[in-house]
């Protein structure tokens, strides 16, 4: 059972009032529970099968074969903050039932999956990003409502609306479904801008030179505009000598008389071959931006449809394996409003590839997340097909030769044991990347090798001292936090200044380590927060 309800958040303003915000939330039966699942999922280490990368391993892309939400938490500490654009199609819970999905699910099953994945998903955000979610009519108002919670109301950005075939159904019993949905949210409305589409020929065609104007082509425009405008009540004499009394009722001249008229000195009114039609301001296309706004609604002339995406599947694999795969030029349109070359784009629900096949056509860096073993028989097969230089898809309009590589993971053990001790597998990297990401919430930057400094954020150092990172591996050596190892420490935060030629700035480090033989008043002298390991990790 689910139901929407409201909620009130408080915020107080520095003038003391409280101001009620009224915000609809979906309550469905497991929700308490799910609402906690991302922080409580376990995290994971990401194993590379090299067996199943392929091409250069210095490129960024990885394919990540497991359930999407312990792979997201394994990816996380890597990718926090660093996509430009998240493109998820989920299962749609139509009631039918494909070979790699259960797409039969009951809603609060449905919710329950979705809701802690898109919360995660969020993390990965950059704050000029953006999340497109692929979804029909069954779910996606419920969608839309777990949406406007997690990723904010405010930045809801647009409903697309995808016309996915180009024939009616005769065995629909209502109505012949032809159309998807497709959310779009971003980070931050006020920063996030959409890249122009190009403009078509169809779209030039308009553009036309009968007066041989030395501007070039130019399409006429409306006069007359409903917008009240003051000065736009004026009569206007043509050169033919008809007397036009003012503009249609309703409406008003959009410049006034004194702009018109220089306009027309200028050159840039059309009065028609004979001198005798209504103005019109001419547009020229030569002042014309270099693209147009995207618009709302994508028809499958333009984006593909669902027997185009079959058939590219088929064409790859020799069947049709996926019920619901979408067409490469579905999502190029996507990757090319929402990133530039070099962004990375996230696919968590991977299927059969596409999104990441697109991206790496398009010079996009990706990740890609697929629970199944179509992640190697499918996703990765595909990519090793687009490094080759397969033609099929986009290929030919974005000039694809072929090239690039991608590195092929799964999830390995959990940090941690049943006794909360570090599993003694775990290496210096993997565990540094999540102590790092644990405390700042940001991906630790490259590090450098046998240096047990992690890096500064916010005015705070941190270090892990552990697997005997500084060569010292006995017992009472080198994870223990000595004035020998704090002398390390600061040796390579002072070796990372030399290179920068400036000091680093910090007001105090987090060093992590089995244990300390600092004093409490060394310890307060030196600025250092310590932490034990494993007692003092944060599972998230």
């Amino acid at each position: 059972m689910f139901f929407a309800s409201s909620g009130y958040v408080y915020l107080e303003e520095n003038f003391g009032f409280l101001y009620h915000i009224f915000m609809p939330t979906l309550h469905w039966l497991t929700r308490e529970q799910d609402l906690k699942a991302a922080s409580n999922a376990e995290y994971r280490l990401l194993v590379e099968e090299e067996k199943y990368s392929y091409g250069g391993s210095d490129t960024g892309n990885i394919i990540v074969q497991g359930d999407n939400l312990e792979a997201l938490k394994a990816l996380l500490p890597f990718y926090a903050g660093q996509v430009k654009c998240i493109y998820i199609d989920p299962p749609y819970n139509t009631g039918s039932a494909f070979d790699h999905y259960d797409d039969n699910m009951e809603h609060t099953i449905w919710l329950s999956i979705m809701y802690p994945r898109l919360k995660l998903l969020k993390q990965f955000l950059r704050k000029d990003g953006s999340i497109w979610i692929s979804i029909d009519d069954r779910e996606c108002h419920y969608l839309k409502l777990i949406c406007d919670e997690i990723f904010d109301r405010n930045n809801f950005i647009a409903t697309i609306i995808w016309r996915k075939n180009y024939a009616p159904k005769s065995s629909a019993r209502h109505f012949s479904e032809d159309h998807d949905y497709i959310l779009v949210y971003t980070r931050n409305p006020d920063i996030w801008l959409p890249n122009l589409m190009p403009r078509t020929q169809k779209q030039n065609k308009v553009y036309k030179n009968p007066d041989n104007d030395p501007r070039g082509l130019w399409r006429p425009n409306n006069l007359a505009a409903r917008n009240f405008y003051s000065k736009g009540t004026y009569s206007i004499t043509c050169p033919s000598g008809r007397v036009i009394e003012g503009p249609p009722a309703g409406s008003y001249w959009r410049v006034s008389t004194e702009t018109f008229w220089e306009l027309d000195k200028d050159g840039r009114i059309w009065w028609g071959k004979d001198g005798n039609n209504v103005p019109a301001p001419k547009i020229y296309l030569s002042e014309v931006k270099d693209g147009i706004v995207p618009q709302t609604l994508w028809s499958y002339e333009d984006v593909g449809h669902t027997q185009e995406a079959k058939k590219e599947i088929i064409a790859l694999f020799e069947n049709d394996v996926f019920g619901t795969p979408k067409p490469e030029r579905l999502i190029h349109r996507i990757i090319h409003i929402s990133t530039n070359p070099g962004d990375y784009v996230l696919d968590s629900f991977l299927g059969s590839g596409t999104t990441a096949a697109v991206a790496h056509k398009m010079d996009r860096k990706y990740i890609g997340v697929e629970i199944g073993e179509q992640a190697k028989t499918h996703c990765a097969a595909r990519l090793r097909k687009v490094i080759d230089g397969e033609q099929g898809g986009i290929s030919e309009a974005v000039g694809w030769k072929g090239g690039g590589g991608f590195r092929f993971f799964t999830l390995g053990d959990t940090v941690f044991d049943n006794e909360r001790r570090i599993k003694p597998d775990i290496s210096f990297e993997n565990l540094a990347a999540h102590i790092y990401f644990t405390e700042t919430k940001t991906p630790m930057k490259k590090h450098k090798k046998n240096s047990a400094f992690l890096g500064i954020h916010e005015g705070t150092a941190y270090a892990l001292l552990y697997n005997g990172i500084l060569g010292d591996k006995r017992v009472s050596g080198g994870n223990i936090l000595t004035h020998t190892t704090l002398n390390h420490i600061r040796h390579d935060i002072e070796v990372i200044e030399k290179k920068m030629g400036a000091e680093i700035e910090y007001n105090q480090i987090v060093i992590y380590g089995e244990a300390t033989r600092l004093t409490h008043v060394g310890l307060e002298f030196n600025n250092i927060i310590f932490k034990q390991t494993p007692y003092d990790i944060k599972v998230w």
